[in-house]
């Protein structure tokens, strides 16, 4: 039964020669996907992480609170499906006063627009365990592609999806006026992403 699994799923990612470890990780994911492919993050012991830097200084935040569900198969990457939103509102650093500036108008704007999305309906496979999600990410109204790239690693309770990616926020408006500034604070933002999934 499971050698005619793994022929069907190298014949639909059109492989003709699949290691040993890539066939072992079909099998042990057929036998947890089988029944349920949607899964639902578990806000309780996710992390998504944002790194920025001002005036040549690292800081760090988190957005809390985020909700995503994810159909994905690993054994068939093509159909997956990401739903994303990130309560800006909910988004944590260490000192007040930078929250404070962070949801205000020339930044996140979060009275008007109170969410963050990831949307994305299609993936590819990138090794044995690594996969991009080709999708759009919406920030301040807006929507710009994104390649999501992230590693899955399956078990019996769940899955884990680490990733890290770069945007660029003055894609998306994040830097209105002096925050707009790139000398002292630099376009690039990067996002840690490092969740965990039960299946619904």
């Amino acid at each position: 039964m499971r050698s005619l699994l793994c022929r069907d799923v190298i014949g639909d990612l059109n492989f003709r020669a699949v290691p040993a470890s890539l066939l072992l990780l079909f099998g042990l994911s057929a036998q947890v996907t089988a029944q349920a492919a949607t899964w639902e993050l578990d806000a309780t012991k996710s992390k998504v992480i944002f790194q920025y830097s001002y005036k040549t200084k690292p800081y760090e935040g988190e957005f809390k609170n985020v909700k995503a569900t994810f159909k994905i198969d690993p054994t068939s990457p093509g159909s997956c499906e990401f739903s994303v939103t990130i309560p800006i509102a909910s988004l944590s650093v260490s000192k007040k006063e930078v929250v404070d500036y962070l949801l205000d108008i020339e930044l996140f704007d979060v009275d008007q627009f109170p969410t963050a999305t990831f949307k994305a309906n299609k993936c590819r496979l990138q090794s044995v365990n690594s996969f991009v999600s080709d999708g759009t990410l919406t920030i301040r109204n807006q929507t710009k592609p994104l390649s999501f790239p992230f590693k899955l690693e399956v078990g019996a309770s769940g899955f884990h999806l680490t990733s890290e990616v770069t945007i660029k926020r003055l894609d998306f408006g994040v830097g209105q006026g002096y925050w707009a500034n790139t000398a002292e604070i630099p376009n690039d933002v990067s996002i840690k992403v490092d969740v965990y999934a039960a299946q619904k």
